[in-house]
């Protein structure tokens, strides 16, 4: 890794460090912070609703129009609007400024997406290496800071909120309708959880927004004074210059030809599903039900700490361990998750307990992120836009179908999706390594046979000479 990829690289990371920390500190306090009519999940709702259809449409024109680096500060500029919005919540502010951070969700992984792996491949090339190692090299450096923002910005949340004098005691409070069976139509969760909720002051929310608002200012700056921007002319020589909302649809539809992506489908959805429910169902289900909403941020910071180490781990060891066998490791981690919380029932007294589930899902969630990310940059190299575009559009699919029934479905049967998608998903995934390694067989097979062929050649020259 050069000095320079490595500045550009820390410079991106800090950059969604500092953004994340505000959008994803309010990502987990949406279903416990605006509970009323479900208000705060039906604006996850709409933030991934929005994505897919920016995934779709715009990722390839906005990066090719004015390249990564402006992507990214335009982009975030979108999500300051959804922090500004909670200053005043209701169903017009909230729903406005998600479906605009939504819009500029899609293009904002892409190009940071594609900003990695372009830089890891031209380092590739020019030492030798290979491509895959040093992208998960890469991906991992980005993820151990990216991933950290769950600390932080939980962390400031639950310092905000802890202020809170409203606190109720929750000493005589029934946790029997918390966790696994937590039902929309439970009279007593729905007491539990809006005696747990409500209380919190305009001036602390003003506080956290502010917070939460001048943390995205910050990471707007820093790419904007700071990073590089990255040359695309060897990628886009072949390709429109001038693309357009039709063929960027095009791009993003046509990609869904090849069958890799398509059996990748399950698999990416998952990360959606999984994060989903952790962000809405554990905090409010779980956390919320049974310590309070102060505990909220204190849980996830268990979430986001082991995320950060064990993204630069899994991105570095996978080039000794494979792919294979760290997916493996995830699948089983999630497993017993989804089946130890079926079978748990919260109680305030196992406090440990709270933050044991967010940190070992997290290891399964780095693995995920890591390495599905490296692996549809390299798999689909001549089609990175579009290949990053349909990453965010099936994982945002996976998120608004998870916030989309959350206020109809039992917490036990979300679990039971969760574990359905999960199965299929990496079932699939494993046909598409041995899709890769047939192929990769087939292709040394040929270049054995060309370099007979050739050897033969030379024997026979030499003879007749």
């Amino acid at each position: 890794m050069t000095i320079k990829d490595l500045k550009n690289i820390l410079i991106i990371s800090f950059g969604f460090l500092l953004l994340f920390t505000a959008y994803g500190g309010l990502q987990a306090l949406q279903s416990s912070l605006n509970p009323e009519k479900g208000l705060g999940v039906a604006s996850l709702s709409v933030v991934y609703g929005c994505l897919i259809l920016s995934s779709l449409f715009l990722p390839p024109i906005i990066i090719k129009k004015i390249g990564c680096k402006w992507t990214i500060v335009i982009s975030m500029c979108c999500y300051i609007t959804y922090s500004i919005g909670n200053f005043k919540p209701n169903w017009y502010s909230l729903i406005i400024t998600s479906a605009i951070l939504g819009i500029g969700a899609g293009p904002l992984w892409a190009s940071k997406c594609t900003y990695l792996t372009i830089s890891g491949i031209r380092f590739a090339k020019q030492n030798g290496r290979e491509k895959m190692d040093i992208v998960n090299q890469y991906f991992g450096l980005f993820f151990l800071i990216y991933q950290s923002s769950g600390i932080w910005g939980n962390l400031i949340s639950s310092l905000v909120l802890n202020q809170n004098p409203n606190k109720v005691a929750t000493d005589n409070i029934s946790y029997s309708y918390c966790g696994a069976n937590n039902c929309p139509t439970s009279t007593t969760e729905l007491r539990n959880t809006t005696t747990l909720a409500s209380g919190v002051s305009d001036m602390l929310r003003y506080t956290l927004m502010g917070i939460y608002t001048g943390s995205g200012v910050i990471a707007i700056l820093l790419i904007v004074i700071f990073l590089d921007q990255i040359d695309l002319s060897e990628e886009q020589k072949e390709e429109n210059n001038n693309p357009t909302i039709c063929t960027s649809l095009l791009g993003t539809i046509r990609q869904l030809k090849d069958k890799r992506q398509c059996l990748l489908i399950p698999l990416t959805m998952f990360s959606g599903f999984q994060q989903g429910f952790l962000s809405s169902e554990f905090t409010k289900a779980y956390v919320t039900c049974a310590l309070g909403i102060h505990f909220v941020g204190y849980v996830m910071i268990c979430f986001g700490a082991t995320n950060s180490i064990f993204s630069m781990v899994f991105g570095n060891i996978s080039q000794y361990t494979g792919r294979i066998a760290l997916f493996m490791l995830a699948t089983a981690i999630s497993v017993s998750c989804i089946i130890a919380l079926l079978l748990w029932s919260p109680d305030p007294k196992q406090l440990s307990v709270f933050f044991i589930f967010p940190a070992l899902w997290s290891i399964s969630d780095a693995i995920c992120q890591t390495l599905l990310n490296a692996f549809y940059g390299v798999l689909f190299d001549d089609h990175k836009e579009a290949a990053f575009a349909n990453y965010r559009l099936w994982e945002s699919l996976g998120y608004v179908i998870a916030f989309a029934y959350s206020n109809h479905l039992c917490v036990s049967v979300k679990l039971y999706v969760v574990l359905v998608i999960l199965l299929i998903g990496m079932i699939l995934y494993l046909v598409v390594e041995y899709l890769e390694y047939r192929k990769q067989k087939a292709s040394s097979q040929d270049t054995n046979i060309v370099i007979m062929e050739e050897s033969l050649k030379v024997l026979y020259e030499t003879e007749l000479g």
